[in-house]
């Protein structure tokens, strides 16, 4: 053995000596390292690398020995600069002489003279007191020609330039590490040298996808039905560098795909960008129905408005519209606002249109019907009004249309991709009843090794809506189980919940056990898992994660809305309050912080508030839609966000 170790000690010494000697050098890979890392520290280029290491694009392994060619850039010029930051008294002893007392102070007899200008006529004597600098040193490293300057065009996001210069946005921010979360038109970025005409441009022709990590040719050819040859034919750099997380890749125009790509940005807070003064003339559309409501007294008003829920939903979302035209105004800012009952009637909705002015309105919340809504934007379309849809998830996008809410897609799909870059989890289940057969088939796409479990039924085929502890239990591995549960029905979900709470063990090794950790989630939050017969215990237990459009506040936060509305009225904002208010202030913080509401959803902005966020994203040929959600779970009795 000690032969063939130094047999192969030889071999390596006398194969790096080759190489020195060829003017190359090796490296040997450490963690957390990248081929652009290496790339940069040796000032060459990722192709450099690439050309002379080709198993490295498929695969970057820790402690594998890579050989570097010699850079063609000169080294770095390294220019000290040196900053005076006060001084130090020195009276001089007998036999110091300046060259010593320079040594001694790490400066140079020139800083001496400079600072004691009697030294350049009188030689040093004992006694004489002198003022030592003390500077502040620091070293400038000199552009090295890996890099160039950009200046940020109109509408151009971190994602866009990232794509233009062939990096991750991640790497755009390693090279700017000063830039903020918004990009300001004329801004200068550093970005790699390459060749104008090697710049991409994005093709609004296409879509554009965004690599998840451990995401390969395969896992994308399933989710994009895309070949590896079809890919690298739109993306040419992945034949040379191989798929990589975080990239960004040029599709053919899919709604799936837009829907899917959600870029992670930070949220930015407006009220910090604001540079729009003027008065915005803003127009909130609801159907309140006020010829229905009896006005003969107090106690038929309250009947009616409990009776009739579109002036309930109504009356819930204007009082949060109110709450942010006031907070709104302590900003300075200047609002006309137009308040229209539309009735939930499409003739209603012509005759306001008709009869007043809107050439000159920034922008119409509303109507909350969604016949009622398209009627609107199609009516406004030729004065180019941009209409926020409080709700709606299948609108007509036309060209002035901002969905506000996140598509049932883009949740399933947010919680499926988390689940996929889970790289502790050894096991996936599928749990599921009759009516979600097909959501069950859709997911063992996804994760083709998950074992799938579905409720018992009787003689006849009906479900019943329950499974044994052994039916889960046989399917369990020892370490991280990550269980989908799809259901709508209560009893099966407490059925389950239950089940698996009881199954979670911990590692035993006087008995031999090992541990099985138990995560539950869900493509599809709703009543089954917020009923009286679903344990929060159990859910917290079982760290269920679930997607979500909207987080409920934590009354513990103080928040400053939640307080001043529970002044107001006496009550706890419900959703749509919360709702009316976070989008009020979306839409007028856009206005003033953009030309207007189109650039500002242009610039790939996310906005956060009390309990939504806005993050628009413009389909081909139509409409902006909400392309982020929420990742929540249930910590201690508490839901709270996954970040």
């Amino acid at each position: 053995m000690n032969k063939f170790f130094s047999v192969l000690c030889l071999i390596l010494l006398f194969g790096f000596n080759t190489v020195e000697a060829q003017n190359y050098s090796p490296h040997k890979v450490k963690e957390g390292e990248t081929i652009e890392s290496i790339a940069k520290k040796y000032l060459v280029t990722p192709s450099d690398i690439y050309s002379l290491n080709p198993d490295a694009k498929k695969e970057l392994r820790i402690n594998s020995v890579l050989i570097i060619p010699k850079s063609k850039l000169p080294e770095p010029k390294i220019t000290i600069v040196k900053e005076l930051e006060g001084f130090k008294k020195h009276r001089t002893k007998k036999k110091e002489t300046l060259f010593g007392l320079a040594k001694r102070y790490e400066i140079t007899v020139e800083d001496l003279k400079k600072y004691n200008k009697f030294l350049y006529e009188n030689p040093l004597r004992k006694g004489d007191k002198l003022q030592i600098p003390i500077f502040k040193i620091t070293e400038v490293e000199e552009p090295n020609g890996l890099t160039k300057t950009y200046t940020v065009l109109p509408k151009e996001g971190k994602w866009r330039i990232a794509y233009k210069f062939g990096i991750t946005v991640k790497e755009l921010e390693e090279l700017n590490p000063e830039m903020g979360a918004v990009l300001q038109e004329g801004a200068i970025l550093n970005v790699p040298n390459i060749e104008d005409d090697e710049e991409k441009e994005v093709d609004e022709k296409y879509s554009y996808y965004k690599v998840l990590p451990k995401e390969g040719f395969y896992r994308l050819k399933i989710k994009l039905e895309l070949e590896q040859a079809e890919l690298e034919a739109l993306n040419p750099i992945l034949k040379e560098g191989g798929l990589k997380a975080g990239m960004v890749l040029k599709i053919p125009y899919s709604d799936l795909a837009d829907e899917v790509t959600e870029f992670n940005v930070e949220s930015v807070n407006l009220t910090d960008s604001i540079v729009d003064f003027n008065t915005k003339h803003l127009v909130v559309m609801l159907p309140f129905r006020l010829n229905r409501v009896d006005f003969d007294s107090i106690p038929d008003i309250k009947k009616s408005i409990e009776k009739d829920p579109y002036l309930n939903a109504s009356l819930d979302f204007h009082s949060g519209v109110l709450m942010a035209i006031d907070s709104l105004k302590t900003l300075g800012i200047s609002l006309k606002v137009d308040v229209y009952d539309t009735k939930n009637e499409l003739s209603e909705v012509k005759d306001i249109i008709d009869e007043n002015d809107f050439e000159n309105v920034d922008a119409v919340i509303g109507p909350l019907i969604v016949k009622n809504f398209e009627e609107a934007a199609s009516e406004l379309r030729k004065y180019n009004t941009p209409v926020v849809a409080p709700i709606g998830t299948k609108l007509k996008l036309y060209e002035n249309v901002f969905q506000s809410r996140p598509s049932n897609n883009l949740l399933k799909k947010k919680i499926v991709n988390f689940v996929k870059t889970d790289t502790l989890a050894t096991n996936i289940i599928i749990i599921s009843d009759t009516e979600n057969e097909t959501v069950s088939k859709d997911l063992k796409k996804e994760f083709f090794h998950a074992r799938q479990i579905r409720s018992r039924k009787d003689k006849e085929g009906v479900d019943k809506y329950f499974v044994s502890k052994e039916d889960i239990q046989d399917e369990l591995k020892p370490g991280k189980n990550i269980v989908f549960l799809e259901t709508q029905d209560g009893g099966f979900a407490s059925n389950v919940t239950s089940i698996l709470a009881s199954l979670i063990q911990k590692e035993n090794k006087e008995e031999e056990k090992e541990a099985i950790e138990i995560m539950l989630v869900t493509t599809n939050i709703n009543s089954a898992f917020e009923g009286d017969e679903i344990n929060n215990t159990h859910l917290s237990k079982l760290q269920f994660h679930f997607t979500t459009i909207s987080k409920t506040y934590n009354e513990n936060d103080n928040n400053a809305f939640v307080k001043k509305y529970n002044k107001i009225y006496n009550v706890t904002p419900n959703n749509r309050a919360v709702k009316g208010f976070d989008l009020t202030m979306d839409v007028v913080l856009r206005l003033v912080s953009s030309e207007d509401l189109y650039m500002s959803a242009d610039k790939a902005l996310l906005t956060e508030y009390v309990e939504n966020k806005f993050a628009y994203k413009q389909k081909l040929f139509g409409g902006y839609y909400n392309n982020t959600v929420y990742l929540v779970k249930y910590d201690d009795l508490t839901i709270v966000e996954v970040k």
